[in-house]
């Protein structure tokens, strides 16, 4: 498959994924403040690894992580129902700790200028 086609599906993947966990029942994904990060497609299309991080910390995303995985095989069906694809990939959850380490550079950043303002 052509470089770009993978990224075309890697962004298709993502938004389906989003959409089904947001209509998820599990306590362990409910309520959460979850992230989709990044999708990352095998170039045979056979395997999707999906990025999760939590605004709560790499624990949240961890234990959110369980959850998605005892949710795979509905997940998958899902967006090969939505996508219409010939081959639904199988998805691999990994949790990211990017978001929070995104907000630890933000507040060091806010404490730099308030310095920086003091001064």
């Amino acid at each position: 498959m052509a470089g770009y086609r993978i990224d075309r599906v890697s962004e298709d993947i993502k938004r389906e994924i989003v959409a089904v966990i947001r209509e998820l029942k599990d306590p362990r994904v409910m309520g959460k403040l979850l992230t989709v990060v990044r999708v990352e497609v095998s170039s045979d299309a056979s395997y999707a690894k999906v990025y999760i991080s939590a605004m709560d910390g790499i624990e949240t995303a961890v234990e959110a992580v369980k959850g998605l995985k005892s949710a795979t095989g509905y997940i998958r069906r899902e967006v090969g129902k939505r996508l219409h694809l010939r081959k639904t990939p199988e998805l691999l959850f990994v949790a990211d700790d990017s978001v929070e380490h995104g907000m630890h550079i933000v507040k060091l950043m806010d404490d730099l200028r308030i310095e920086s303002d003091d001064n």
